[in-house]
């Protein structure tokens, strides 16, 4: 496959490689989210000061305003360099400020999208509900209007840094009697809030990453609703598009290297020896290779219509599941060191442990074949 940069692209990554060579942490972060806290924000206040935060967000509000195409440079480049994971300003970095760069108002992005983009304010997603995990036209978290405030009650569950968080991307129900995808709004959710519990949930890998978050009249005020009340929907679909679509192409990129890797180490073992081991091995980097074009069609479409469309359900998928894939050839290659594996280790276990949220994080894979189904291949709803 032959893709072909610009002489400008070219020197653009050659600017990221040189300055990412010298300028990536020898200290490795830490696993849990409230140990690495702290690590985060100086590596993105880093990046920022820089001028390495936001490479395609516009200057205005911090970034560099570039193409996108060079931030796909940027993050080609990162994972190269093996750059440290950005941890807790995912949610911000990756689905939460793009959200509000195109839905909000511009007193909401002056305020926040510089704080983002500066490590100084830390973002949680609260789309998932008990009872509404990847179906997100069944929440029933509510917001009442009262004068000039949305007085909010219900819960979220799998929130991704709630409990190191200071923002929340919160969907709720605002309209009484509403049903399924109408009634929604988008609303900035500020943490430290009055009437906000959170309950910090331990992962199989033994990391706190997650947690449930209960409402008990929490106030918040009008302002903070993103593109209008009753609008949720349609701002939480561009949110997931993001995050579906542009949020993984760090992991994409790593996915290439982790089969070389686990290509060498297979040689170096011996266990490309097994013809069972060695084709999968060659399958898995074929579909390394299909996977990188798949994210330069879906990057050709956010240059067009400025966010991924429906295609980006295919490329989540793909990821997810084939990362899986990796993660399992990891640990079949890992032999008797698996009997060592303590929690807490950041290894091939601790990956295939971890990797099980991957089919589940931004829509099971369940939903994303029902959004290719529907919304890709025109095919009836299925339900």
């Amino acid at each position: 496959m032959d893709i072909q940069f610009s002489t400008e692209e070219q020197r653009f990554r050659e600017e990221c490689r040189d300055w990412l060579h010298a300028n990536v942490p020898a200290d490795k972060r830490p696993m849990d989210a409230a140990d690495a806290i702290g690590f985060d924000k100086a590596w993105q206040r880093r990046l920022f000061d820089a001028g390495w935060a936001g490479i395609n967000w516009p200057s205005q509000y911090g970034g560099r305003g570039l193409s996108i195409v060079q931030q796909v440079i940027w993050l080609e480049e990162y994972a190269r360099a093996h750059a440290p994971w950005i941890g807790a300003n995912f949610v911000g970095v990756n689905h939460g400020g793009p959200t509000l760069i195109i839905n909000a108002s511009e007193a909401q992005k002056e305020y926040h999208l510089p704080r983002i983009l500066k490590g100084e304010a830390i973002w949680c997603q609260g789309f998932s509900e008990p009872g509404a995990g990847s179906d997100l036209a069944g929440i029933k978290t509510r917001g009442r209007v009262e004068g000039n405030e949305l007085v909010i009650n219900g819960s979220k569950i799998w929130t991704s840094f709630a409990h190191v968080a200071d923002w929340q991307e919160l969907v709720l129900r605002t309209e009484e009697g509403s049903q399924r995808h109408r009634g929604l709004s988008w609303v900035i959710c500020d943490m430290h809030a009055p009437g906000i519990e959170i309950r910090p949930i331990r992962k199989i890998s033994g990391q706190i990453e997650f947690a449930q978050v209960f409402y008990d009249d929490v106030r918040i005020p009008l302002e903070n609703v993103v593109g209008g009340l009753g609008n949720g929907w349609k701002v939480a679909m561009s949110t997931l598009s993001f995050e579906r679509g542009t949020g993984f192409i760090a992991d994409q990129v790593k996915q290439s290297q982790e089969i070389e890797e686990l290509i060498d180490r297979a040689r170096a073992t011996g266990a490309i020896n097994d013809d069972r081991i060695a084709e999968a091995l060659m399958q898995m980097r074929a579909e390394v290779a299909a996977l990188r074009a798949m994210t330069y069609r879906n990057i050709s479409e956010v240059v067009r219509n400025g966010q991924p469309g429906p295609e980006a359900s295919v490329i989540r998928l793909f990821t997810a599941e084939l990362g899986q894939r990796l993660d399992r050839m990891g640990l079949l290659l890992t032999g008797d060191d698996i009997l060592d594996f303590r929690y807490g280790d950041d290894n091939h276990i601790a990956d295939y442990l971890r990797g099980f949220a991957g089919t589940i994080a931004g829509g099971s894979s369940q939903i994303q074949r029902d959004i290719i189904a529907e919304r890709v291949l025109g095919l009836p709803k299925s339900r």
